[in-house]
């Protein structure tokens, strides 16, 4: 007999971002492997000590690591894709009823930290990566 699958949404779901995604999936292994703590002490000097809390550093260059694995171009798209994707999310540290950051916040950071800065933190993001043999 034919099958039909038909999709009737829960109110309350027993799982987490975790379990979903595989132990060998790319970004964990990113995860385990590039170490970007050395963010928060280069970034430093770029926040004032009031106002709203920023996007975490580590999480910025993140999110540009995926776009720039993924050729995604567009922070629109580069915000959707990390949202829609399980492990993105998962590497980004945002579960999955947390919102992720707006998409027009990207390019402030990016002034913020000034141009010189932020190349030169995204080259070293990108060296580690090829010594880990991952791009």
């Amino acid at each position: 007999m034919q099958g039909k699958k038909k999709y009737t949404p829960k109110i309350f779901y027993q799982l987490s971002l975790d379990a979903l995604v595989p132990e060998d999936n790319f970004y964990r292994k990113v995860q385990v492997e590039l170490p970007l703590d050395f963010l928060y002490r280069a970034t430093r000097n770029c926040y004032g000590k009031e106002g709203q809390q920023s996007i975490d550093p580590v999480v910025f260059f993140k999110i540009l690591l995926v776009g720039y694995l993924n050729n995604i171009n567009s922070d629109r798209a580069l915000l959707r894709f990390c949202s829609n994707s399980l492990d993105v999310r998962l590497f980004l540290g945002y579960d999955l009823d947390e919102e992720l950051p707006w998409h027009s916040t990207l390019p402030v950071l990016g002034t913020l930290f000034g141009e010189e800065l932020f190349l030169e933190l995204f080259r070293k993001v990108l060296s580690l990566c090829v010594e880990k043999g991952m791009v």
